[in-house]
């Protein structure tokens, strides 16, 4: 068995408020076996795998760790007229950034706060610069004339802005007016959970997941 098994067994469990004793009970095992299910001490069999994706309402694909998508819906990729190489990589991880921001952006409109808006759109068009300016200044012989910004200060001063607007967008989203910037009210906040996401955004909810699933790997190995 995976380790993300453990993991999201446990996660399932917790995020229904379910006690580990009524989950045990509901799913006709002892609570000290999925105890040890739960911490990865034990393997379980097939038969629990389906009846426990079954009882939370997912897919055995998601309960194993092998979709971010809690039905199991694959990452879906439209085909566009573009050639891409490295086996289509730069087209997938386009879509996903892409498709991720939609949601971003879907969420932001419903909070309605332009102060809001404006620090996380600056937030996000910091680290498109930087990667656009990396890219284009790592060849001496493209024309430096692109760029006012000197390049010795252009990341640290577009790093530092990415921060400010990262510190007032979290300020503002906790109610707290940042200067002349309006604070969020806390109902304003619509209410997120993975099948909402599912729901609203049918097209592009298998990206953001696949985003999300890929960077928590990438803190797994660093």
């Amino acid at each position: 068995m995976n380790s993300d098994f453990p993991r999201i067994l446990t996660l399932l469990r917790k995020e229904q408020g379910i006690s580990q004793k009524k989950a045990a009970a509901d799913l006709g095992i002892s609570q000290a076996l999925l105890s040890h299910y739960e911490k990865g001490i034990r393997e379980c069999g097939l038969d629990f795998i389906v009846r426990t994706a079954d009882y939370y309402g997912v897919s055995c694909d998601y309960l194993l760790g092998k979709t971010p998508h809690r039905q199991g819906e694959k990452l879906h990729v439209p085909e566009t007229e573009e050639e891409d190489t490295h086996d289509g990589l730069p087209n997938v991880s386009r879509k996903i950034i892409s498709n991720s921001l939609h949601i971003v952006f879907g969420i932001l409109k419903k909070i309605n706060s332009k102060s809001l808006t404006k620090e996380i759109t600056l937030y996000l068009s910091g680290a498109v610069y930087n990667a656009f300016r990396m890219l284009y200044t790592a060849n001496p012989k493209n024309p430096s004339a692109l760029f006012e910004t000197k390049d010795g200060l252009s990341e640290a001063l577009t790093d530092g802005r990415m921060q400010l607007a990262r510190a007032k967008s979290r300020v503002m989203l906790l109610g707290e007016k940042v200067s002349d910037d309006e604070a969020v009210k806390k109902d304003d906040l619509p209410q997120l959970s993975g099948e909402m996401l599912s729901a609203e955004y049918p097209d592009w909810a298998p990206s953001l997941f696949a985003l999300i699933e890929n960077t928590e790997n990438e803190h797994k190995e660093n």
